[in-house]
């Protein structure tokens, strides 16, 4: 299951803070949660959605209810807290693992359909809300390489590009992409 946390940051002035925090602190600390696969964090280049997502492979709900995911990731942002608007959480069923988005690719998102990715070129894959906020109640993505000419500027709503922040830790340790900070 692919588990979706997306919000903005109201503070320009801690936001690089915390950033580093999510991305050095956070993903690793998830990732070592037993039930986590992978973890990768992007940002968005289309407007109209939350600036940050985090994609996380997880074995299911009752990995977020367990006590190891409190102790070890749930949580930790109350120096942030204030600043984190925007916020939204959803498990998504209809693929097992999310795809590592390398340097040279982004993330396309649709909430509309397939169509938007079709009409790019790209193939889209299709996940469906099961828990928690169940919206949008599905969505579909395609890995975008950056080389391809992509008008981002004339998607659709409900369609968004994103970049990777992070290379897509695994479980193993290993990350699963090159670094893309």
């Amino acid at each position: 299951m692919i588990y979706t946390v997306e919000c903005s940051f109201a503070d320009p002035g801690s936001e690089a803070e915390w950033n580093d925090f999510y991305s050095l602190d956070k993903l690793p600390a998830l990732i070592s949660v037993s039930g986590f696969h992978t973890s990768q964090r992007f940002k968005a280049l289309t407007r109209g959605c939350p600036v940050y997502l985090a994609l996380h492979s997880i074995d299911g709900l009752d990995i977020l209810a367990g006590e190891e995911y409190r102790q070890k990731g749930g949580g930790n942002f109350a120096r942030w807290q204030q600043y984190i608007t925007d916020w939204h959480r959803n498990l998504y069923d209809g693929i097992e693992r999310a795809p590592a988005i390398g340097e040279g690719e982004y993330l396309a998102l649709s909430a509309t359909g397939p169509e938007p990715l079709v009409r790019l070129g790209l193939t889209p894959y299709a996940m469906q809300a099961v828990a928690m906020e169940k919206f949008p109640e599905q969505r579909w993505f395609a890995k975008v390489e950056r080389g391809k000419v992509l008008d981002i500027k004339h998607l659709p709503d409900g369609a968004h590009v994103y970049a990777p922040m992070t290379a897509q830790l695994t479980s193993d340790g290993d990350a699963a992409a090159g670094k893309a900070r």
